[in-house]
């Protein structure tokens, strides 16, 4: 396999991560109460928090690799 097709799978993966953690947070939100703005503000930083946590793993990663 390319390294180029490696990295562009392991992008969409951690996105698809990102998107599903969003949502999940958003729906936990919605269901406790919160208004749709609150929820989704909630669901924004779930999926920066996730991207920023697989940032944190790639860079630690490639420091020891």
């Amino acid at each position: 396999m390319s390294s180029l097709f490696v990295v562009l799978l392991v992008t969409a993966l951690v996105l698809i991560l990102a998107l599903l953690t969003a949502v999940g947070a958003g729906k936990l939100a919605r269901l406790d109460g919160a208004s749709y703005p609150a929820a989704l503000t909630r669901a924004a930083v779930a999926f920066a928090g996730t991207l920023t946590l697989a940032a944190a793993i790639t860079a630690a990663l490639s420091v020891v690799l």
